[in-house]
């Protein structure tokens, strides 16, 4: 039963994925992907990742994917333009494709991997989560390809907001150095004034008021 689930979901991982490159609309597209991530937190699942599979639903599709239909549905883009020359390209990307495929079998048919060999998924021992069996690995075996990717991701963040950093000329900024070395005799000054004095009123001035 368990393999047939795989195969079930796996077939609707690879039309979802095809949807999300052939649909025109980007908003469909991006369901597309949301239904991608869907059946890959279920195929986690049955591989009892049960973390991989609640954070590939909370982060991907809770938080990217929300943000992404924000962008494109604020955003007046001609995406008719952008996919202009995709069929022009689209022999040259089903070459690609397919030697990667034929590679990837490769991979899972050769002996020497000792893949075949691996066909169910071994249980946990009892009172053993998987999120230990992901954790002592990340930070212990691979503590440095972890920081290093970790690294890149931040450069990556760095550059995206240089790259995307423009002052404009009729936008007001705030320099928060100055606003922090401002004194109260910055801000606020004492004038000392003389007192008002009332005028006392003359007959004349009396005379002008006019009757009541």
């Amino acid at each position: 039963m368990t393999l047939i689930l795989f195969y079930v979901f796996a077939a609707i991982l690879l039309l979802a994925a095809l949807r999300v490159i052939t649909a025109k609309n980007p908003v469909h597209a991006a369901l597309g992907l949301v239904l991608a991530f869907f059946t890959g937190a279920v195929l986690w699942m049955l591989m009892q990742a049960e973390f991989l599979a609640i954070s590939l639903v909370l982060v991907y599709v809770g938080a990217v994917m929300v943000l992404f239909l924000f962008v494109v549905m604020m955003l007046d883009i001609n995406f008719e333009e952008l996919r202009a020359g995709f069929w022009d390209h689209f022999p040259l990307a089903a070459v690609v494709a397919a030697i990667m495929a034929a590679e990837m079998v490769l991979v899972l048919l050769n002996k020497n991997t000792g893949l075949e060999d691996k066909t169910a998924v071994a249980a946990l021992p009892q009172g053993v989560a998987n999120i230990k069996q992901l954790g002592v690995p990340i930070y212990t075996d691979y503590l440095l390809p972890f920081e290093l990717a970790a690294v890149l991701l931040l450069v990556a963040i760095i550059a995206a907001i240089s790259l995307t950093l423009r002052r404009r000329k009729n936008t007001k900024y705030q320099n928060p150095a100055l606003q922090v070395k401002v004194k109260k005799a910055d801000r606020l000054r004492i004038v000392k004034m003389a007192a008002e004095v009332e005028i006392p009123e003359t007959p004349a001035d009396a005379d002008d008021k006019p009757a009541a």
